[in-house]
């Protein structure tokens, strides 16, 4: 079973990977697709707006006689992750609590 994913935590795996490495984006598609299903299509209009959004930034390297596009998260990108990740713990709470089939916080 798959549960379609959001474009603000779709945003917030990617910045979350970017914490840890830098990825060239087919690899950061695969790393992805290890948690959530997402295609190469949908992936590089996300690192385009990311990019355009000042949260990641680029820099190429040689690979193989051609160069590689990085992916890097930049200071912008961490305090974004950071709204995301507050976003998601309140989210995720409301949510237990309505599934938990709890509706007053306990």
């Amino acid at each position: 079973m798959s549960i379609a994913i959001t474009t603000e935590l779709l945003d917030g795996c990617v910045l979350a990977l970017l914490t840890k490495e830098n990825y060239y984006g087919y690899a950061l598609t695969q790393r992805v697709q290890e948690f959530t299903p997402v295609s190469e299509s949908t992936m590089y209009p996300v690192l385009r707006r990311l990019r355009k959004e000042k949260w990641l930034d680029t820099y190429d390297e040689p690979y193989q006689g051609r160069n590689r596009r990085y992916y890097r998260i930049t200071d912008t990108g961490k305090t974004r992750l950071a709204q995301i990740q507050t976003d998601w713990a309140q989210y995720r709470v409301t949510v237990d609590q309505i599934l938990g089939g709890t509706t007053d916080g306990k």
